[in-house]
């Protein structure tokens, strides 16, 4: 479960980041994830409460906001939404596709109470 590991180096932003702004704790940390990023959403919030007890964000909630697949294919220019893993262009049949989003895992939003 590489979730624990990828919460734990959020972690040491969170007290870098409360440090810098002299916060007394975090409030709500909201993430990206996308569809690619490898990460199961639910087992980085089941690390993140467990991982939080006794730290700056002990009070903290995590919001995860889940990105789509979106691939463009190259072949026909069409853009899609992808729920499965079968990259083949709908539109044309074509393999040749770039991903727009869905790879993302990103510190969207950090809350600090001074």
């Amino acid at each position: 479960m590489h979730e624990l590991s990828i919460i734990a180096s959020l972690f040491e932003i969170l007290e870098a980041k409360a440090q810098e702004q002299k916060a007394a704790k975090v409030v709500l940390v909201k993430l990206k994830v996308g569809k690619l990023a490898g990460v199961v959403p639910e087992f980085l919030q089941t690390a993140f409460d467990i991982y939080k007890d006794g730290t700056i964000a002990r009070e903290a909630v995590l919001e995860i906001e889940e990105v789509p697949l979106k691939l463009k294919c190259r072949q026909c220019q069409a853009v899609v939404e992808k729920d499965d893993f079968i990259f083949v262009c709908p539109a044309c049949g074509s393999t040749d596709l770039e991903c727009l989003e869905g790879m993302e895992l990103l510190l969207e939003k950090l809350d600090l109470e001074v």
